[in-house]
């Protein structure tokens, strides 16, 4: 008898049978504070975003690009902590039903120990965890300790991935498979390679895992083109981020641009 699907993959399996593609926001917790966090939640969720991909902030994050590490410091001198954004989270319950991916390095994984740290996650109200600097080797590891948690450990496809290597990738990632659209670190991008699409395919014929792609999705157009491409979902992290700290910035109400900014891809995706 075949397992019931997780949170992630029931999400991807409604949303196929709508033939909608996933908007998947990216967004640091802590950035500005938690409090900002929380609404900003509930304020993608209300325009449209189908999973969301929380940030836990760390204080060396090798993946990610000026926007987002800015945002990582902002939120860390800001008092964040795994434990405080697992709090927030918890708090939701009942209010946030899109599937939360949490987005670690490994680090304060392993410093709270793989099993305690995914119990915790999953406890929480997370639905899954991207983790981009763990090898596969050891991501084979953690799938199983997620999946005992409930949660789907989603692994990175790059680009620059042998076809072999991709291939054992996108069959032991769980929820969906994430498809880095450029070789480098996240940020905000005018064009998406066009070979993405030629990868999108050659994902499809590895496997049914969802295809979710991102890094440098920086408005509706982009979030279109991959939608296009016959990809499952896109990715959006450092254009919101950059919208949520300019209204910070301007004195604004943080939430209601990111869900304005949100209501304008989902807008744009379904257009």
């Amino acid at each position: 008898m075949s397992a019931s699907p997780t949170q992630i993959q029931q999400r991807f399996i409604s949303l196929r049978q709508q033939g909608r593609c996933a908007l998947m926001p990216f967004l640091m917790a802590g950035d500005p504070d938690l409090t900002h966090t929380r609404a900003s939640l509930l304020a993608l969720q209300a325009n449209g975003a189908d999973l969301v991909e929380l940030g836990i902030p760390y204080s060396d994050p090798l993946a990610d690009g000026p926007v987002i590490q800015a945002a990582a410091s902002r939120a860390l001198k800001a008092g964040t902590t795994p434990a405080g954004v697992l709090e927030m989270l918890s708090s939701l319950k009942g209010e946030l039903t899109m599937p939360v991916v949490l987005f670690t390095y490994s680090n304060p994984l392993l410093n709270r120990g793989m099993e305690a740290f995914c119990a915790a996650a999953a406890a929480a109200g997370a639905a899954g965890l991207v983790v981009p600097d763990l090898p596969l080797e050891e991501a084979e590891k953690l799938s199983v300790i997620a999946a005992a948690a409930g949660l789907d450990l989603v692994l990175l496809v790059a680009p620059t991935t042998p076809a072999e290597r991709m291939g054992r990738i996108h069959q032991a990632s769980r929820g969906f498979t994430y498809l880095v659209s450029v070789t480098g670190v996240t940020g905000v991008r005018t064009n998406l390679e066009s070979r993405v699409g030629d990868l999108v395919g050659q994902l499809k014929t590895m496997g049914d895992t969802p295809i979710a792609v991102g890094f440098g999705i920086s408005g509706p157009e982009q979030a279109r083109q991959v939608r296009d491409w016959g990809a499952d979902g896109a990715i959006v992290g450092s254009a919101l981020v950059k919208v949520m700290a300019a209204a910070h910035g301007q004195q604004g109400d943080v939430a209601a641009a990111a869900g304005s900014f949100c209501a304008e891809l989902r807008a744009g995706l379904d257009a």
